[in-house]
């Protein structure tokens, strides 16, 4: 069990005060990390604080992940909240926007390009700098079942996705040989609130969806936070590069 034993070390998870990036956050203090979770409103005080009431040592930073130069400052004031190490970096943010493809406006196309790609490579590479200086650290990126296919309405999104998954790959490429592994999670169909839309019986495309999981259920978070821990301890040492599907067996049926 020595394998999965992530207790002591200090991570960063953004988005992590609510759906899939809060029940990781929580996987991780449960294994005894100490944990600084990123959120875009004041709300991640109170989640940070509600993780403390429950015995954690956690904190919250506030920040807009749209915005490049509070990219840099986030992710500072992160690694300062860690005492200035990090062995891993969790990046469960994300943004979505649902319009058919002729009509999608290009602001919304810079918005979500901006949240969901650029700015975990940005994190990434900071990251990086900290983990190859010592020759150690697990960076996890959130994937989608759109880094597979392409999704409808949300054009955006599946080549976001899609970026973060190749993401993923290069930075193995550049950086497994030197300590750090990459690995991507890539969720299945979770009953989030950004999929409330698509949970709704109205939608003809819920039954589809729910017809195709073998599992018979969406996922949950909870089922996010065997991934999270794997990829983040050093039972996944000689895994890097992975796009791992936690789908409940979707993209097989």
């Amino acid at each position: 069990m020595d394998l999965f034993d992530i207790r002591g070390k200090n991570a960063i998870v953004t988005g992590g005060t609510r759906g899939l990036g809060y029940k990781m956050a929580e996987g991780y203090l449960e294994a005894g990390c100490q944990v600084v979770i990123v959120g875009t409103s004041p709300k991640v005080y109170e989640v940070a604080q509600e993780f403390r009431n429950r015995g954690y040592d956690c904190q919250g930073v506030m920040g807009d992940l749209g915005d490049r130069q509070d990219i840099y400052r986030v992710f500072q004031e992160c690694v300062e909240k860690l005492g200035g190490d990090l062995d891993i970096l969790l990046t469960a943010h994300g943004i979505q926007r649902r319009h058919s493809a002729e009509e999608f406006p290009m602001e919304e196309w810079d918005e979500v390009i901006g949240v969901n790609l650029t700015s975990v490579f940005i994190l990434c590479q900071e990251a990086g700098k900290i983990m190859l200086k010592k020759g150690y650290g697990k960076i996890i990126t959130i994937a989608s079942m759109n880094s597979f296919f392409g999704g409808q309405t949300i054009p955006a999104y599946a080549a976001a996705k899609g970026g973060v998954a190749q993401l993923t790959k290069e930075l193995t490429n550049d950086w497994v040989g030197r300590g750090v592994n990459v690995n991507a999670i890539a969720p299945g169909y979770m009953a989030t609130e950004m999929n409330k839309a698509l949970m709704d019986p109205a939608n003809p495309r819920y039954e589809i969806i729910s017809g195709r999981i073998p599992a018979g259920r969406w996922g949950t978070g909870e089922d996010m936070k065997g991934a999270a821990i794997f990829l983040a301890s050093h039972a996944s040492d000689y895994v890097s590069g992975a796009v791992i599907p936690v789908d409940g067996g979707y993209l097989v049926k």
